[in-house]
């Protein structure tokens, strides 16, 4: 019964928070600037680090840090997003105050489609031992994948939902205001809606990597639940405070690569072996601390060749 009360009381408290940033703070649309945003930003990163004390005493040390770990791995995983809606808003041409209105939506639906997913990985982690396994494997194959890749790409027109919707739903040659649907006279999407589907749609690709590397520290529901769910409250404000200097961490994608492959051999041996989770911890943070450092002192080569 404890357990349950605690998952009512976060879920109301995170509805409360999106109440109020929709409805409070940014009730009337327009563009978020860097001081707002990082504003935000570390209110989002100060409320986790509370979280994680309220854990601690309420679960002991080692489910706290289990949490921060988890929380960790999911907030940098997060940052590598962030290039994927930098190219997304750029290939649509997303006024600058819109974008919050997406992210806001989209967050909301990620946050429906973490839960099912989590309740699903756990469920089957539990009655199907050997699925450690595979998730495992697959969190390496990324990571390898995520190495090899020299620049990020999207292309929108080949998203299959978002093909499927414009067939059955026609779409405005312009954005009408914040507006995702018009009458005019039927009933058309606007170029708004489609950018929300395609960061849906995204997200569910996110959730195939976010997921199982979390997996991979705790089994706990609730500390899974929780962890990804502040990582991804804290994604819009992040968006905005970086999304001038995202593409200065050209060295983060191997960073992530790393921690991916890390997390992935660390479920492979989790019946053999079982790495702490304060190991665990140390490794993404230092990761994430070398990745950083690197693209700031390193510039691409593009830069050294010109």
């Amino acid at each position: 019964m404890n357990e349950l009360i605690f998952w009512v009381l976060f879920n109301v408290f995170v509805i409360l928070m999106l109440v109020l940033d929709l409805a409070v703070f940014h009730r009337k649309p327009h563009a978020i600037r860097f001081r707002e945003a990082l504003g935000f930003s570390i209110m989002w990163v100060a409320l986790a680090a509370a979280f994680a004390v309220f854990v601690f005493y309420w679960r002991g040390r080692a489910t706290s840090l289990e949490f921060v770990t988890g929380y960790l791995v999911e907030e940098s995983l997060s940052v590598d997003n962030l290039f994927v809606f930098l190219l997304i808003f750029r290939y649509f041409r997303v006024p600058s105050n819109y974008q919050h209105k997406v992210l806001f939506w989209g967050i909301v639906g990620a946050l429906v489609m973490r839960g099912v997913f989590i309740l699903a990985g756990v469920t089957l982690i539990r009655r199907f031992h050997w699925i450690t396994y595979v998730f495992g494997a697959f969190l390496i194959y990324t990571g390898v994948q995520l190495f090899r890749q020299e620049e990020q790409e999207i292309h929108p027109e080949h998203n299959p939902v978002l093909k499927m919707f414009r067939r059955w739903m026609p779409v405005t040659s312009d954005y009408v205001g914040g507006r995702f649907t018009v009458r005019q006279p039927g009933l058309y999407a606007t170029p708004l809606l489609l950018v929300l589907i395609v960061v849906e749609t995204t997200d569910v690709l996110f959730a195939a990597d976010s997921i199982p590397a979390v997996l991979a520290i705790t089994r706990d529901p609730f500390i899974v639940y929780t962890s990804n769910v502040f990582a991804i409250l804290g994604l819009r404000s992040m968006y905005f405070a970086l999304a001038g200097m995202m593409e200065a961490f050209h060295f983060l994608h191997y960073g992530l690569s790393g921690i991916l492959v890390f997390i992935g051999v660390k479920m492979l041996l989790s019946s053999y072996y079982p790495i702490p989770t304060e190991y665990a911890l140390i490794v993404v943070g230092a990761v994430l601390l070398i990745s950083v450092v690197a693209s700031l002192a390193i510039a691409p080569k593009a830069k050294r060749k010109t």
